[in-house]
């Protein structure tokens, strides 16, 4: 789920802040935290329109397509016939989950930061066969960050930003089937539990380069069927390198990694061992500036993940622009 920020100067402009952070409301999501991409702002309200595409497929031993056959990239038409079935080790076995974002950023003071996260999120799953997709208004997340640290004069750059915040349950939590059968905790809009999470973010910049690292640690909730998902950690570092393209254009290539943890599902407080997270994923990123307006893209794939016997994570990807003023 966080915020990182660049400020750059280009014959008086040079990098400085950027923009991460947390923020989702399925599962698989809400633990994996969340990248927006570089933004050229200081100090700037902004607002932002950011899709996202996390996939699973494949188990232990076996390909993780990070596009699996039959599933989509963008947000499907709702398909709520299929039964709710089992996993079986079957290739072709996928969730997907996916989050089309309104964000919403507002300076109170010039180190004080608040935010805002609206999500629509649609999830798919296919097992045995059988393919489902759900789609909703997701659960919204109300953050704010501190600047601790503000050392932008010189070529050498530093800020550190605090946060704190909170998930709340508007997402729908109990979509079933033409039978009356509940998807899964994990299918569902929104999680049901008011969460809360902190985070740090600290940049650093010499020259055209630099990098960032984001840590977050969220506190999950449970929701009325006392379903819950084990608290979580995320961790992404971002080394990035800024080049200008004419007068008012700024290109900005990154390298991305990313951890996660989580226990998993939790049910009456105790653990089910279902859907536990550990894993790597690194890749690529591209963020393009134009005066007031920036365009994000990322791909993450899969580096290393802990034994699990569900489909594993194979990777995602990130599409975002921001309106900054």
């Amino acid at each position: 789920m966080s915020l990182l920020k660049i400020h750059y100067i280009v014959n008086r402009k040079i990098l400085i802040l950027l923009f991460v952070l947390v923020g989702s409301q399925t599962f698989a999501c809400d633990i994996c935290g969340c990248f927006m991409g570089i933004t050229p702002y200081f100090n700037r309200n902004s607002i932002s329109l950011l899709y996202r595409y996390r996939s699973f497929n494949g188990y232990d031993g076996q390909n993780h397509s990070l596009f699996p056959t039959g599933g989509k990239f963008f947000i499907p038409a709702r398909e709520q016939n299929s039964p709710i079935t089992g996993h079986a080790g079957n290739q072709a076995d996928y969730e997907l989950y996916r989050s089309m974002e309104i964000r919403g950023r507002y300076f109170i003071i010039s180190r004080l930061e608040i935010n805002a996260i609206l999500p629509y999120v649609s999830n798919s799953e296919r097992y045995n066969g059988y393919t489902s997709s759900i789609s909703g208004i997701g659960d919204v997340n109300l953050y704010a960050g501190y600047h601790l640290v503000q050392q932008l004069e010189n070529n050498f750059k530093q800020q550190l930003i605090a946060g704190i915040g909170v998930k709340l349950p508007t997402g729908k939590n109990d979509f079933k089937n033409n039978e009356g059968i509940r998807y899964s905790s994990l299918m569902q809009a929104g999680t049901g539990s008011t969460d809360g999470f902190v985070y740090l973010n600290y940049i650093v910049g010499l020259g055209k380069f630099g990098a960032s690292l984001n840590t977050s640690y969220k506190v999950n909730g449970t929701n009325s069927r006392d379903e819950g998902i084990a608290n979580s950690t995320t961790s992404f570092l971002n080394i990035f390198y800024t080049q200008s393209v004419g007068k008012d254009v700024q290109v900005m290539p990154s390298a991305q990694f990313f951890y996660e943890y989580s226990g998993g599902e939790k049910y009456q407080g105790i653990k089910t061992g279902e859907h536990v997270m550990n894993n790597l994923m690194g890749g690529v990123g591209v963020d393009v500036f134009y005066k007031n307006m920036a365009l994000n893209a990322g791909l993450q794939k899969n580096i290393w993940e802990a034994e699990t016997d569900h489909p594993m994570s194979a990777g995602r990807v990130h599409l975002g622009i921001t309106y900054n003023f």
